[in-house]
């Protein structure tokens, strides 16, 4: 029977918390550009609200990928 790695879950777990950071910043982030479009920095702003976005659902696949494998192991290559 398999242990459960708990150096890789504790990393996991961290990892899930920067998901959560990434998931409120990107919505955050675009919901304060589309408010303020005359501004000029709504470009940038923009940008980065799609880039934390996008960085909230890379890390959330990440992060369970992390934990997974804490919990099950890795997959042997055949």
């Amino acid at each position: 029977m398999r242990r459960t790695d708990k150096e890789l879950l504790v990393k996991g777990i961290k990892s899930f918390g920067y998901t959560v950071a990434a998931m409120f910043m990107g919505p955050f982030l675009l919901y304060q550009a589309f408010k303020n479009e005359g501004h000029p920095f709504f470009i940038p702003v923009l940008i980065l609200g799609i880039l934390f976005a996008a960085l909230a659902i890379y890390m959330g696949f990440r992060s369970v990928n992390i934990v997974m494998d804490a919990l099950f192991g890795k997959k042997p290559k055949d």
